[in-house]
């Protein structure tokens, strides 16, 4: 599990200073002599048996397998029963339509319920169910709204603008309170899973926390804990939380609300944090506190090395965001857009 080699890693960093293996390392070597057998394919390129296992392995891992019919999607979420579907089917060869469209038409289903299935289809998961996920999520409840296209469109932009090898891992911050920071955190971290990166959404919000509410988990462990060195051996398989319905989106919360945020943020453990988390995720998004806890926004941004600015329309005074961009300067943090939250 990541996080136990992160603990490993952690441990080995604070003691002898010439000891840097991490033990039980994921890609850890494990060879052995059967795997230098080679195998011919037809390119006549030689593989060993561990190569074509890993290649293997990649594939699957990357690829979601959604062989089912509509029907049966529909069936599985409960939207239709066997009578239903034998009459849409009758329905649909008498007409010359698509399934979807016979099973509108009879008022079996609504259109929601074909984009669901078709969502299901192609890979583009999202989960519209109440007891889940906060409707703040609106790239789980509204995927095809206008809010959910806007953060398509800055997905696009960092994609283009700021996210590479050396660039991964983006700060959400804001000047104050109320202006929307957690809000487009999670959207973002969701609309990225969504593209079937491997996307890590990270609360560093050690003061008024919100991801735990937003994503609906209970659990009181995260990153206060693993800042403070206070994680049981047996509680670290749990981190971070792997969000139901999409594959490629993890959070790890906050955990217990600590005395003394600025000074967990501050240490050594944070930046050695993050740089082995990275090697796990394509993308990780970090909600912070706003930016009167100076202290706190420095240490994040600092080791994140870019922010992305959220102000909102009626509530952002524009001094204390010229304020912000002054302090991002201070730390070498570069600032890789602007969000004006109008929502």
């Amino acid at each position: 599990m990541r996080i136990k080699n992160l603990m490993d890693y952690l441990n080995n960093e604070s003691g002898d200073p010439d000891s840097k293996e991490i033990v039980g390392a994921v890609g850890e070597d494990d060879s052995s002599p059967h795997d230098e057998k080679v195998t011919y394919i037809e390119n006549a390129r030689v593989e060993t048996a561990s190569e074509q296992a890993e290649r293997k392995e990649l594939l699957v891992g990357r690829t979601t397998w959604a062989d089912q019919s509509m029907g049966d999607i529909l069936f599985d979420l409960g939207r239709l029963d066997n009578e239903d579907i034998d009459s849409i089917l009758d329905y649909q060869h008498e007409k010359g339509l698509y399934f979807g469209e016979a099973a509108v038409e009879l008022k079996l289903v609504d259109h929601e319920d074909i984009l669901h299935a078709l969502s299901i289809q192609f890979g583009y998961t999202y989960d519209r169910s109440e007891d889940r996920l906060s409707k703040e999520v609106v790239m789980a409840y509204s995927p095809f709204g206008e809010q959910a296209e806007q953060f398509r469109s800055i997905r696009s932009q960092l994609q283009n603008d700021w996210l590479d090898s050396d660039h991964r891992t983006l700060a959400i911050v804001s000047p104050e309170s109320k202006e929307g920071r957690s809000y487009v955190a999670a959207n973002l971290a969701l609309a990225f899973s969504q593209l079937g990166r491997p996307t890590l959404l990270i609360d560093a919000d050690l003061r008024t926390p919100r991801q735990h509410d937003i994503f609906n988990f209970t659990r009181r462990l995260g990153l206060s804990m693993l800042l403070a060195g206070r994680v049981r051996m047996e509680d670290l398989d749990v981190l971070p939380d792997q969000i139901p319905s999409f594959q490629n989106l993890s959070v790890l919360g906050c955990g217990a609300i600590p005395p003394n945020p600025g000074e967990l943020l501050s240490q050594d453990r944070f930046p050695l944090i993050l740089a082995e988390l990275k090697k796990f995720f394509d993308v990780i998004i970090i909600d912070t506190p706003p930016a009167t806890y100076q202290s706190d926004v420095m240490s994040i941004a600092s080791v994140a090395g870019s922010v992305l600015l959220v102000t909102r329309r009626g509530i952002t005074k524009m001094g204390e965001t010229k304020r912000l961009t002054e302090i991002m300067n201070k730390v070498h943090s570069k600032i890789v857009g602007a969000i004006l939250n109008q929502f």
